[in-house]
């Protein structure tokens, strides 16, 4: 799955308990009629992949949706969603690349007449 649209929030890495469970946050806002504002978590070495980008740039997200069972002390079932990130990219347009201006352009130096116009038009 992915989730496309513009980077509103970059959080800090956050670490936890004893073995050092890393997870840092992405907040995207799609575009659509009803723009959404989606959290995304990157967990451990995935952390990493979140340092080349800034807020307000387009992006596309791959991700993994997960859910879990708890069950509290009452014995009541509880579950939770959470959306993985494991890629990210760029959406940014490569400037088109735009032909030098004419003027830039040597004449032909033995343009002749009598040379055939291949030219379909």
């Amino acid at each position: 799955m992915e989730v496309i649209g513009k980077v509103k929030l970059i959080g800090e890495v956050q670490t936890f308990g004893s073995n050092g469970f890393r997870k840092r946050e992405v907040v995207v806002t799609t575009d659509e009629q009803y723009p959404q504002m989606i959290m995304i978590e990157f967990v451990q070495d995935k952390c990493d992949l979140l340092n080349n980008y800034s807020v307000g740039q387009d992006v596309k997200v791959s991700i993994n949706l997960r859910g879990r069972e708890w069950i509290n002390p009452q014995g009541e079932a509880k579950y939770f969603n959470s959306v993985q990130g494991w890629r990210i990219e760029s959406l940014a347009q490569a400037a088109p690349s735009q032909a030098p201006p004419a003027e830039q352009f040597q004449p032909a130096p033995d343009l002749s007449s009598d040379e055939p116009d291949d030219l379909p038009f």
